[in-house]
């Protein structure tokens, strides 16, 4: 971390703390740099051949949780882009050709120094993003296990050789095709702000391990994050293989996205940016976009599991997840019980600070917060009941339960990114697939009944990329393939996929 407050340069501190070797003198620092993250003022650089690179403007990075100012984030020129994907071209053909052992063990370094400086960066997605502290630990680990796990299976990749004479007109050897994997070239990654380390390890890791070169490109919100972690990875590669670029995306984000040395972009973020993305690329493209995951609660399920499931699928870091369930399609029968035991579970959540660990915390911004009330505030408009919340207390939004959720409502069909759960009845299981299949989305769906028949039935007619039975919507397990359809993404995530996606096959055909 490059720390700068009233003069004061850090540079060389944080030099001597990725150096050192004695355990004693590793926890004190740590401990120090925590307690500098949460008193001084950080000013981010661009990361360009390895060396922090300044700018002329810079941004704000502020509180979510009180508008206070945590960071200067620097803002990116074109010329400066220019550079960053003049030091990935050039870098390119060294890395590729570097054993890919040594890729690999380069890729372990990243994760064992993400996980030696645990504590900075989860004390640091806590402050900027107001991820509470637990699930903020809980994502650098998760991002240092994709690392390795990402390694792992980059070992079990391999090419094959194919004879000609299984088609007419060959003979045995008279054409033995090799297949091999190469890299795609110089790899874009452009990270979202509610997942500003695990959401960017799910691209860097397949990207550097397959001998790709990068752009990290993160959202401004997380952006301070972003270049801590940005630090870590420059400062263990060989330099231009990872370059980091922050900056407005109205400013430069075209010029990233069209650069003649693209060669692929990978994208998590708003489905209005995702399709933009399609618009003016011409190189491939994984986008992970926005959902609006139904969760369909039938007469038979079991209730308490549901619920329990669904409060945490529903209201984990107050819903700004893709993978958050965001509609409750649920069967009249039970309703009058489910909805009680969803209003207990609900009364139990917590309302606070990230630090302390509350179950519901603070949106990124207040025009998101905004944003969210509207929806509310329509829904009451045109006739749903509110049965939990609908209102702020000390900015931040009460979790809310909205029953009687038709189609003429906003909540219905648009991705709210909080803490409000809407409710859908329906008397059918034929009812259920209509009214989950009636969105844009197609990211995830939760199925919760006893009947293993009908389970399937309804899996293999949502037109979903992942269908859970019995369980909420969940990005996880990472060595799972993540899909979406529709508006909700183009690709396959997951760790084997995301490998096979950041590379392209080459045909050797050797004639005798």
């Amino acid at each position: 971390m490059y720390l700068r407050s009233e003069g004061v340069t850090v540079d060389l501190f944080f030099r001597l703390y990725q150096n050192l070797k004695h355990n004693f003198w590793l926890n004190f620092l740590n401990d120090v740099s925590i307690f500098i993250f949460k008193t001084a003022q950080m000013n981010t650089s661009l990361i360009i051949n390895n060396d922090l690179v300044e700018t002329q403007n810079y941004t704000d990075a502020l509180s979510p949780q009180d508008r206070s100012l945590l960071a200067k984030v620097a803002v990116a020129t074109t010329d400066q882009v220019d550079l960053a994907f003049n030091a990935a071209k050039n870098a390119f053909p060294a890395w590729k050709n570097l054993p890919a052992h040594e890729r690999m063990y380069k890729m372990e370094l990243i994760a064992n120094e993400i996980l030696r400086r645990k504590d900075e960066l989860a004390q640091s997605l806590c402050a900027e993003i107001a991820k509470p502290l637990r699930d903020s630990i809980k994502e650098v680990e998760r991002s240092a296990e994709y690392l390795l796990f990402t390694t792992q299976a980059f070992r079990n990749i391999e090419g094959r050789v194919i004879t000609g004479d299984k088609m007419p007109g060959y003979n045995l050897f008279q054409k033995t095709g090799i297949v091999t994997y190469e890299p795609m070239g110089v790899i874009l990654a452009i990270s979202p702000f509610n997942y500003p380390i695990n959401l960017a390890i799910t691209k860097i890791a397949p990207a550097l391990v397959t001998g790709n070169t990068m752009i990290f490109k993160p959202a401004s919100a997380g952006a301070a994050t972003a270049f801590i972690l940005s630090q870590i990875i420059s400062n263990l590669l060989p330099p231009g293989v990872f370059n980091f670029i922050s900056g407005k995306s109205s400013e430069i984000g075209d010029y990233l996205l069209t650069h003649p040395d693209l060669s692929m972009t990978a994208f998590t973020g708003s489905t209005s940016v995702g399709r933009h993305i399609q618009k003016v690329s011409s190189v491939p493209l994984y986008l992970e976009m926005g959902g609006k995951d139904a969760a369909i609660i039938l007469a038979d399920a079991d209730l308490e599991m549901a619920a329990s499931e669904i409060i945490k699928g529903g209201f984990s870091y107050s819903a700004q997840r893709c993978t958050a369930v965001k509609r409750i399609i649920l069967h009249d029968d039970v309703a009058d019980e489910f909805i009680s035991l969803l209003k207990d579970k609900i009364s139990k959540l917590t309302l606070g600070r990230a630090e302390e660990n509350a179950d519901i915390t603070s949106l990124i911004d207040s025009k998101t917060t905004e944003y969210v009330i509207d929806l509310i505030s329509d829904a009451r408009e045109k006739g749903a009941q509110i049965l939990t919340g609908g209102n702020k207390k000390n900015g931040i939004i009460v979790p809310t339960l909205c029953d009687y959720v038709t189609k003429e409502m906003r909540l219905y069909t648009e991705e709210p990114f909080g803490p409000v759960l809407p409710i859908i009845r329906i008397k059918s299981v034929e009812d259920a697939l209509e009214k989950a299949n009636d969105s844009k989305y197609g990211l995830q769906a939760d199925i919760f009944t006893q009947n293993i028949n009908t389970a399937f039935y309804i899996a293999n007619n949502l037109n979903a990329g992942t269908v859970q039975i019995n369980g909420k919507s969940d990005r996880g397990p990472d060595n799972f393939p993540f899909p979406g359809i529709k508006d909700s993404g183009m690709g396959v995530a997951g760790i084997r996929d995301a490998l096979y996606s950041m590379m392209r096959i080459k045909m050797i055909v050797v004639n005798s």
